[in-house]
């Protein structure tokens, strides 16, 4: 795998960038999915009936790789019912209708923390999972030797498209950011930290180089204005000039890498022992009638984070969970915010509109910005012939799915999503094989 400089300018249209983020107070039920993260769900320790407070557990976290899920509103528990999340999974969910007492539990407390072991235990106990999108058990990334961390690189890229919920954390947040950073010094002994960010973020920057100020060991990087900046991979190379080999992972170069709302996140519970209990959202979007970002508790629906924002001045097309580069279609408003929700983002018929598809050309053009180097428009071929040899030699399990080769395409061809349906023949290929095999 090569990197370079590779990658598409897109619009930036950070429309909330200096707007101060409103809370979200009026609520009146909540409803929490018992999986927001990669892994198993979580088990649901409370019933029908049972009343919750504040940062209470309702759901712990089943094996290693899960995390726990708390009440973000105090109330009564009203019903635990399976619902289908945008990406397809139907879990349990839990729903709380509040009290509007926002009565905080008397277990929230800061834990302490005198070893490595303990410190790890908090993260798992904090509920934090990637906050950027990803929803990886946070816990799981630190639970590594020590010795093998060279670098700890914070994700402070945020290069879609209209998200600054990020931005508002470096801003406002660079204490709680600072708590975990020194946590991990001394119990993990991490020598050098990385926080990157593109260089259209001047607020940011001035926090996260003021943080950096006070600590031996920690620098900013500005990374230039180019998206996928915020690409696990890409990051670790733009920050550390290491290249992280196809099927491994950042620790197996020597970097951790977390988004910066999850290192907020984690110092605020080992400051406070608040668990995650809610999130800084970016609403907007061209139907969306005053973009903000709002601080709202998890599990409230997108429809009460929309009325917040004024509501639509005109129907949306399309509604994202996400920028509009890696989004996820939302089916229904009535769906929660979730932990790893950084934006809502509610697309006007001509912003949604897509153009019209016509012949490839060769240019070449959605190779040269590939982040990967990876070559979508053989890779469309290939998989219209289910040619399943040529889509393992023109590496397609490596594609991140970032849309850089069709938002550059001049034919407007449907690269990305091949490249995904091309993922999916090869993971039901390999299921065949190893049956065959069995």
């Amino acid at each position: 795998m090569s990197f370079s400089l590779h990658g598409v300018h897109v619009p930036h249209r950070k429309n909330t960038a200096d707007k101060l983020a409103v809370r979200l107070t009026e609520i009146k039920s909540v409803t929490i999915p018992t999986s927001m993260h990669i892994g198993a769900p979580a088990k649901p320790t409370v019933k029908v009936g049972d009343v919750v407070c504040i940062g209470q557990v309702i759901a712990e976290g089943v094996g290693f790789v899960s995390s726990p899920i708390h009440a973000s509103v105090s109330g009564k528990v009203t019903k635990i019912s399976d619902v289908l999340l945008s990406s397809g999974v139907t879990v349990p969910a839990i729903t709380i209708e509040s009290d509007g007492e926002m009565a905080v539990c008397e277990s929230v407390k800061a834990p302490d923390v005198n070893s490595r072991e303990e410190l790890i235990d908090a993260i798992r106990n904090s509920g934090a999972v990637g906050l950027g999108g990803a929803g990886f058990p946070t816990h799981v990334k630190w639970s590594v030797d020590p010795d093998r961390i060279q670098e700890f690189v914070i994700n402070g890229a945020e290069c879609e498209p209209y998200i600054t919920s990020d931005s508002y954390t470096m801003t406002e947040r660079a204490d709680d950011m600072e708590y975990f950073i020194r946590a991990v010094q001394k119990h993990f002994g991490v020598k050098r930290t990385v926080i990157g960010i593109e260089s259209n973020k001047k607020n940011a920057i001035r926090s996260m180089q003021k943080m950096a100020g006070r600590m031996e060991g920690v620098e900013v990087k500005i990374l230039p204005q180019l998206y996928p900046q915020g690409g696990e991979k890409v990051l670790v190379y733009h920050t550390t000039k290491k290249v992280i080999p196809t099927g491994k992972l950042p620790i197996d170069v020597g970097c951790i890498v977390c988004n910066c709302t999850t290192v907020a996140a984690i110092g605020s519970y080992l400051k406070t022992g608040m668990p995650l209990v809610k999130k800084c959202v970016t609403v907007d979007g061209g139907s969306i009638k005053t973009p903000q970002n709002v601080i709202a508790p998890i599990g409230v629906s997108i429809n009460d984070v929309i009325r917040l924002c004024g509501g639509f001045t005109v129907q949306p097309q399309k509604v994202l969970y996400g920028g509009p580069m890696m989004g996820i279609t939302v089916p229904d408003l009535a769906m929660p915010i979730i932990k790893n929700t950084n934006a809502i983002i509610a697309l006007s018929e001509k912003e949604a509109r897509l153009p019209k598809t016509t012949a490839c050309i060769r240019c070449g053009a959605c190779t040269n910005a590939c982040p990967f180097g990876l070559a979508p428009a053989q890779i469309l071929r290939a998989y219209n012939k289910k040619d399943i040899d040529a889509l393992r030699s023109l590496s397609v399990d490596t594609c991140m799915l970032c849309g850089c080769c069709s938002f550059i395409c001049p034919a407007n061809r449907p690269l990305v999503q091949t490249n995904n349906l091309s993922k999916q023949l090869l993971r039901e290929e390999k299921v065949k094989e190893a049956s065959k095999n069995g």
